[in-house]
């Protein structure tokens, strides 16, 4: 697994540009059941996939934390939300709250996330692969892939079986 890891940059730069021109059509013109078609194929792939096995994004990424996960996640630690952000978010150039340090401070070493019960929403729904009106998030998707050995897997599979884009 960590080889693999190891060469999906590499592996998603070499398909960037053809990924972008598929989403590029995708957005424009998206089948109809295209919800249908990632459901199923976000389920084949994590049949397949140990989630365990990898962690990749919360080794190298930080999930947005909005204002409900805040407070849930707070609750969890009993702390109010503002000793909760003071300790453990900053926020980002757009204006979100993120992780003031990655690798994710509630990973531990066998890639079990210790708030895993009130994680973000955002890590709940990583890598967003089944996501309703998924043509809708094709900036995502396409830096997913460089992370996310799955969704690199899952956006392969959708080129070949869309195959008119």
């Amino acid at each position: 697994m960590l080889e693999q890891i190891n060469e999906l940059p590499k592996k998603a730069a070499k398909k960037h540009q053809e990924n972008k021109k598929f989403f590029a059509k995708l957005k424009k013109k998206p089948p109809k059941n295209l919800d249908y078609i990632m459901q199923e194929l976000h389920e084949n792939e994590f049949e397949q996939t140990d989630c365990l096995q990898c962690a990749n994004c919360c080794k190298t990424t930080g999930p947005l934390f909005t204002n409900i996960d805040i407070e849930r996640i707070a609750k969890y630690f009993r702390l109010k939300p503002q000793q909760f952000i003071e300790k453990y978010l900053k926020v980002d150039e757009d204006h979100d709250y993120i992780l003031k340090k990655v690798p994710c401070v509630f990973l531990s070493t066998n890639n079990y996330c210790s708030i895993y019960d009130v994680r973000p929403k955002a890590c709940r729904e990583f890598p967003h692969t089944d996501r309703k009106k998924f043509q809708q998030i094709s900036d995502l998707t396409l830096k997913n892939v460089a992370i996310c050995p799955a969704a690199y897997n899952i956006v392969e599979e959708m080129k070949r079986r869309i195959k008119s884009y």
